[in-house]
């Protein structure tokens, strides 16, 4: 039978233990959401390499109707690519977020919206809406992409389905 002072140190054990698995899950929230919180500046920036450092070498970003990168260096060719330099050209800004962020264990979801801003005659209009589906590896250097689905809020089941959580 476990004496009192036993019994009060194994439940702040316990407590201890619960406490460190719940900061650890904060921490990894807020890691993934500053990591989708940098693609924006990256990507306006046109700083292509440490953008695509933001997946794992193997990452993709598939944009739904459009195609998918494979890899940090196709990755980085979208930001290179002169579709993208046009729209840097004419000034525009990328925005995601809020993020919703799911982790379990060593992977994690999140989904979130992304609007792409571009200056046409001196005004900035949004230029895209889309629904975005982050999934995330936490590897020795942090969390890190593994793949991106973006799809344009059209209406399309496609869009919808980067939103649901199942």
């Amino acid at each position: 039978m476990a004496r009192r002072g036993d019994l009060s140190q194994g439940m702040a054990m316990d407590d201890l233990t619960n406490l460190a698995a719940r900061l650890r899950l904060l921490e990894d929230r807020e890691e993934i959401r500053e990591l989708i919180a940098r693609y924006g500046p990256l990507a306006d920036s046109g700083d292509a390499e440490a953008l695509s450092e933001l997946w794992v070498e193997d990452g993709e970003y598939a944009v739904v109707g459009f195609a998918t990168a494979k890899g940090r260096a196709a990755i980085a060719a979208l930001i290179d690519g002169q579709t993208h330099r046009a729209l840097m050209a004419d000034g525009c800004a990328h925005f995601l977020g809020p993020a919703t962020v799911t982790v379990e264990g060593d992977t994690a979801t999140a989904r979130c919206h992304s609007v792409v801003f571009r200056c046409v005659s001196g005004t900035f209009g949004s230029h895209r809406v889309s629904a975005n589906r982050w999934t995330f590896r936490r590897t020795p250097a942090g969390w890190r992409a593994v793949r991106r689905e973006n799809a344009l809020l059209d209406g399309s089941a496609a869009a919808r389905a980067l939103l649901q959580f199942r």
